[in-house]
């Protein structure tokens, strides 16, 4: 009770924010990622800045970014751009509080509305106004893959990497209140067993430690989605994940356990997601225990991990250090590969509108 009156908390001012901008009975696409990948793909406002964001690296002597930032100048490495200039602009903003205004500004104008988090879900929501969004700003990778940005007056609801229990009662709350929800994108970090840090994995099958479900489901994403974006990593797909109730809570014991049993992700959130998922495209409690097939829901649904830790190794976890600058190929393969499904699904609804939740129908 105390998550489910929470969860109704943290709806209210983005349920003020949808009433004031006209954004309730549009279309609906659910992002679960951080706040900035989306933003910064669809806004434009750090390839705006890019001599100022290159000049700030250089006088301040990064010590990760400047050589990189001169390897990409001459050339040397296949890095992305636009990666590194995401990625400088974060300090950038985070050392100007004149600049960041202007781009929360900026962002406002092109119909990103940024929801800080607070109470006792900290968990920030982003609402993205496709309609606003100017075809001009877009990342070039997208028009390279998707092609034209459609004309849509649909919204992205972005909320920022909700974990266990709480990925549940928020995405059941969002379930309740919306009229139109058409797609469900889960993308997160993970310990992987078989992979690299920064390769990105694919699930279909996913066990949940908190229902002691098995779900199965068909991943809207495969390999092939990431090939025009991933330079240095690899996408796994067909794998099976694990949610489990805590990341500091595994020996090798149990990951072995795991591995034996063709489990080879580890993360958080998935399971969680795909029990709200189910109570609203199946109208019942979701059941504990049992092998669930969600093969034909009524909602397109994805889910992303790209790897973060590599228990098996000492030292490479994000306890002992974090990603940085080097996480951002696969953080933007996959947000890219978010971005580009959500704009052929608008395309396709342009000519035939897809199946909402069963919920919504019975509503």
């Amino acid at each position: 009770l105390g998550y489910s009156r929470s969860a109704r908390r943290w709806w209210e001012p983005v349920a003020q924010a949808m009433e004031a901008h006209d954004l309730y009975d549009r279309p609906v696409y659910i992002v679960s990622s951080n706040l900035h990948s989306l933003a910064n793909t669809l806004s434009g406002t750090a390839r705006r800045r890019r001599d100022a964001l290159v000049t700030f690296i250089e006088q301040g002597g990064h010590p990760e970014l400047l050589p990189e930032l001169q390897k990409l100048q001459q050339g040397d490495v296949r890095a992305s751009w636009d990666n590194f200039l995401y990625y400088a602009a974060r300090l950038y903003h985070a050392a100007n509080a004149e600049e960041r205004t202007a781009r929360n500004q900026e962002e406002l104008e092109r119909g990103i509305i940024t929801i800080d988090g607070g109470g006792a879900l900290d968990v920030g929501v982003q609402l993205i106004d496709l309609s606003k969004v100017n075809a001009d700003d877009l990342d070039p990778r997208i028009h390279a893959v998707a092609g034209p940005m459609p004309h849509s007056d649909a919204v992205i609801l972005n909320i920022n990497y909700p974990l266990g229990l709480a990925a549940y009662h928020l995405l059941g709350q969002i379930s309740a209140e919306l009229a139109d929800l058409r797609g469900v994108y889960i993308l997160g970090k993970a310990a992987t067993l078989n992979a690299r840090i920064g390769d990105v994995m694919i699930s279909d099958v996913i066990y949940d430690e908190h229902t002691s479900n098995t779900y199965w489901f068909n991943n809207c994403f495969s390999s092939t989605d990431f090939a025009p974006f991933l330079v240095y990593g690899s996408a796994l797909d067909r794998q099976r994940a694990v949610t489990v109730r805590g990341t500091y809570l595994q020996n090798r014991g149990y990951l072995d356990f795991y591995y034996r049993e063709n489990y080879t992700v580890v993360e958080m959130e998935a399971g969680p997601f795909l029990s709200a998922v189910y109570e609203d495209a199946f109208l019942t409690r979701h059941p504990q225990g049992e092998s669930v097939t969600m093969i034909e829901v009524p909602v397109d649904l994805g889910v992303i991990h790209y790897a973060s830790d590599t228990p098996y190794s000492h030292a490479h976890t994000l306890g002992a250090r974090g990603m940085s600058y080097y996480g951002m190929d696969s953080t933007y393969a996959a947000t890219l590969a978010i971005i580009c499904r959500i704009f052929n699904r608008c395309r396709t609804s342009q000519e035939q509108a897809p199946g909402q939740l069963l919920a919504t129908a019975q509503r």
